[in-house]
């Protein structure tokens, strides 16, 4: 029985984390989706496209070749047959990621790459899949549905690795959450969704959680 589990939030919450740990205890897909907004940010800068040209912008999303690769153990992002994936959570993209996800229509042309991927998988095993907009816009028929949380200066300081710009850092988390915010709502969870609070819980208790949750779908689905 395959089984689609959705989870949103904001950036530093334990969202991709958690999913990959989710997916791979599961046997299931891993999708990030937001790799699909940074792949498109990454081809239209080595493209020279203007990010705020919203038309430009879109017909660039349009026809660039990604391939998004779902295991788990060893995801990848293809883009025009090079392997992105290192590439994708810079501090330059992080920091221009917004323009691509807050253009309304290089959204809905992601968005539709992303149910394509989600309908397929629903066919197998099935997917953990994360993003922003999960669990309300691109799957809410997902059996599972989470928004991870945290406060925000945990999630600041989650994504301070060593030798980072804290200011830099701040602005790549922080301001590209008041950026998405204009489109898309991932502070509160909608009815019918899970929300986890990580502040204060371990990677292993979140993910306990979550398997938790989808075991007992499972098994309610296959007692009907």
């Amino acid at each position: 029985m395959s089984i689609i589990i959705a989870i949103d939030g904001p950036a530093g919450t334990g969202k991709s984390t958690v999913s990959r740990a989710v997916a791979a205890k599961l046997g299931l897909e891993y999708f990030d989706t937001g790799a699909t907004y940074r792949v498109a940010a990454l081809h239209c800068l080595r493209e020279g496209v203007n990010l705020k040209n919203e038309d430009d912008v879109t017909a660039m999303v349009s026809t660039m070749n990604v391939e998004m690769r779902l295991d788990p153990a060893n995801p990848a992002v293809i883009l025009e047959d090079e392997d992105v994936s290192r590439l994708l959570h810079t501090d330059t993209i992080s920091l221009i990621v917004s323009d691509v996800a807050t253009n309304l229509q290089a959204r809905a042309v992601l968005g539709n790459m992303q149910r394509h991927l989600i309908a397929a998988s629903r066919k197998g095993a099935g997917m953990v899949v994360e993003g922003r907009d999960i669990t309300t816009i691109i799957a809410p028929e997902a059996e599972v549905r989470v928004l991870l949380t945290a406060d925000d200066e945990v999630r600041v300081a989650r994504r301070a690795g060593d030798g980072a710009d804290p200011a830099t850092v701040r602005e790549a988390v922080l301001g590209r959450d008041r950026k998405d915010a204009t489109v898309v709502e991932f502070h509160t969870a909608a009815d019918g969704v899970v929300q986890i609070d990580t502040t204060y819980l371990t990677i292993e208790e979140v993910v306990l959680t979550v398997v938790r949750l989808a075991k007992a779908q499972l098994a309610e689905e296959a007692s009907e």
